[in-house]
């Protein structure tokens, strides 16, 4: 399974949408949509440290890295390309 995959399944098991049923896209905010909020970007935190074995840094927590989907798949890719240098 991606790491798309993996971070579309969480997010789609762990927070409801709330208001619009709409499917969620990728590059959709998880905060504007009203799908994440800050309890819940701290659950998604955990879920990425512990899952895809990288630790987060506080300097590391802003939106630019987990507001979407597409932003916190980027954030994994470079993560793991700082692993593997």
């Amino acid at each position: 399974m991606s790491i798309r995959d993996q971070v579309r399944t969480f997010v789609e098991e762990n927070f409801i949408l709330h208001g619009s049923e709409a499917a969620l896209k990728d590059a959709d905010s998880l905060m504007d949509t009203g799908r994440v909020d800050s309890t819940g970007v701290l659950a998604l935190v955990a879920y990425v440290e512990e899952t895809f074995d990288v630790e987060v840094g506080d300097d590391e927590l802003v939106p630019e890295n987990f507001d979407s989907i597409d932003r916190i798949v980027r954030f994994l890719e470079q993560k793991q390309k700082e692993t593997a240098a």
